[in-house]
């Protein structure tokens, strides 16, 4: 791995984790489900248009629309939009733990439900990072987080981890930049219903809010996921995985900075030990 793809893989973990934080500050002045719907409209609207520049086709094989769907619908619309409506209970820190362990689930499940084999240092690294987010869990129950917004976040992630099990061969087939495009219409086609039917349209516009939905649309939005294929396309998707691991410590660590939340010992010694977990097991991944 030279020191470009490490750059960029650390770039990729940076804008990763910071969705939570600006999700956060979204949600407090509007609401979620719509919200989330109008930058998935916004972000997939452009996404099209360079994916078309780069000579990208929307003529998708079945396959590739199989996977276009499941995806828009489970990570775009359930993971993202159970998330968003969870932080206006909990804190960006902790959604961002939660979601951290996708990883994790994503190597349990694979072993359960589709046989594959786990080395002892990813055993070793599963049950390290699950023992993490108990830790942090437990703390953050005794100090009264919210169980609803908790078990939102729980849901979600459960979402993205099912889709990425059942599409993990799945191929783009050359046009990522137009998939990833469709996935973001398809999820904000399911979200604009959900949203108008539950939530009321009310928003107090300010500075802040402007600019944290304009970062979230199209820095983690559009930027990471050019970041991310172009860093799948150099080293290969179980190297690049191995960046998430960064993510737990990146994403309470810019919750802190930005919107001041505070961390506590079982915080930190919990995210220490969930990164060393992610590592563990992408590292055993990489061995097999």
């Amino acid at each position: 791995m030279d020191i470009r793809a490490i750059l960029m893989g650390m770039a990729f973990a940076v804008m990763w984790s910071s969705a939570f934080t600006s999700a956060r500050i979204i949600v407090a002045d509007a609401p979620p489900l719509m919200a989330l719907a109008l930058r998935f409209t916004i972000s997939g609207v452009l996404a099209v248009i360079v994916a078309r520049w780069m000579g990208q086709s929307w003529h998708l094989t079945r396959i590739q629309w199989r996977a276009t769907i499941i995806f828009g619908i489970c990570q775009n619309a359930l993971y993202l939009g159970l998330n968003f409506m969870a932080m206006q209970r909990i804190e960006a820190s902790l959604a961002a733990i939660i979601a951290s362990s996708m990883p994790l689930l994503v190597g349990v499940a694979g072993w359960v439900f589709a046989g594959q084999r786990i080395s002892p240092l990813g055993i070793i690294g599963l049950v390290a990072g699950f023992c993490g987010v108990v830790i942090i869990m437990g703390a953050r129950l005794e100090a009264g987080a919210d169980l609803y917004g908790i078990g939102l976040c729980i849901l979600g992630v459960l979402s993205l981890t099912a889709a990425t099990l059942a599409l993990k061969n799945a191929s783009s087939g050359g046009n990522f930049m137009m998939v990833v495009g469709l996935q973001m219409l398809i999820g904000s086609a399911v979200l604009w219903p959900a949203g108008l039917l539950l939530e009321v349209p009310e928003v107090t516009l300010s500075s802040r809010l402007v600019l944290a939905f304009v970062y979230t649309t199209l820095v983690p939005g559009l930027a990471a996921t050019l970041v991310w294929f172009w860093l799948v396309n150099r080293i290969g998707a179980v190297k690049a995985a191995t960046f998430h691991f960064l993510n737990p410590f990146l994403g309470v660590a810019i919750a802190a900075l930005i919107l001041s939340e505070q961390l506590g010992a079982a915080d930190m010694g919990g995210v220490i030990i969930i990164a060393l977990g992610i590592l563990a097991v992408q590292i055993s991944r990489q061995t097999r």
